[in-house]
């Protein structure tokens, strides 16, 4: 079959749940925790394995950093006939009760991006679909780890967010990132907000989970922040929430 431009990938290849990390060094260890679990293809920032999960074909394929690519990936793979998503990464606190090395579970993004601009009006809220953030909440309290459910704030420019001093635009970005801080949003990252919006937009479903590096304003406030660079939670969170989800779809057959 035609393989898709991007992620040369056609509906042989993957499974109609996917994982959706951004970096492609990661796809490998998220592979290993899938069934029989074989390498399929990688092209530019779109790195992919295959596998199953209770007997079910499952993929992960890597994304790249931002929403650009993320949404020519789902968009692709929803071709492909996926129709379940599972977005993991990693992501900054901004709300002081979020501490490096908890996972937060993605309620709502805030669209401070520019893809999804392209599918929907601005004033369209960029959420995730509710089984899926269920099932990643599900499995979150069954890892019994530290865990946060709420509104991520999703942006273009990592370095706005790190040095938004020097930005010719410095006075948008800070009165933006206090109000973040008073309406209580849990952390920034930048994939999101791009994949809800295009989610809906096709008729299928995402969610998040990330890992918490680090929160810069606990740092600011002197508090010990040791920054956690290990996602294998967030990984097992997202292969826990994709066998729930899928031991509910054979249960409603």
């Amino acid at each position: 079959m035609e393989k898709q431009y991007h992620i040369k990938l056609s509906s042989e290849d993957i499974g109609k749940y996917v994982i959706l990390p951004g970096d492609p060094g990661r796809c490998k260890e998220i592979a290993k925790y899938f069934d029989e679990p074989k390498f399929v293809t990688s092209n530019r920032e779109y790195t992919t394995y295959t596998g199953t999960i209770l007997g079910e074909k499952v993929s992960v394929t890597s994304t790249g950093i931002g929403g650009p690519s993320a949404a020519i990936a789902m968009e692709e793979l929803v071709a492909c006939g996926a129709h379940t998503f599972v977005r993991i990464g990693t992501c900054g606190g901004i709300n002081t009760k979020v501490k490096s090395g908890d996972m937060v579970v993605a309620t709502g993004a805030i669209r401070m991006e520019g893809t999804s601009r392209e599918y929907a009006p601005i004033e369209y809220p960029a959420v995730p679909d509710f089984q899926v953030a269920t099932a990643l909440v599900q499995a979150c309290k069954e890892l019994n780890k530290p865990y946060h459910c709420g509104v991520v704030q999703c942006k273009d420019s990592f370095y706005g967010q790190h040095n938004p001093n020097r930005m010719p635009v410095s006075y948008e970005l800070l009165n933006k990132w206090e109000a973040w801080k008073r309406l209580g949003v849990l952390a920034s990252e930048m994939e999101s907000a791009a994949l809800f919006t295009v989610a809906n937009s096709l008729g299928v479903r995402c969610g998040s989970v990330f890992n918490v590096i680090w929160n810069q304003e606990r740092k600011a406030l002197g508090y010990e922040e040791p920054d956690c660079l290990n996602t294998d939670i967030a990984v097992r969170a997202a292969v826990l929430a994709i066998k729930l989800l899928i031991e509910e779809s054979k249960n409603d057959r």
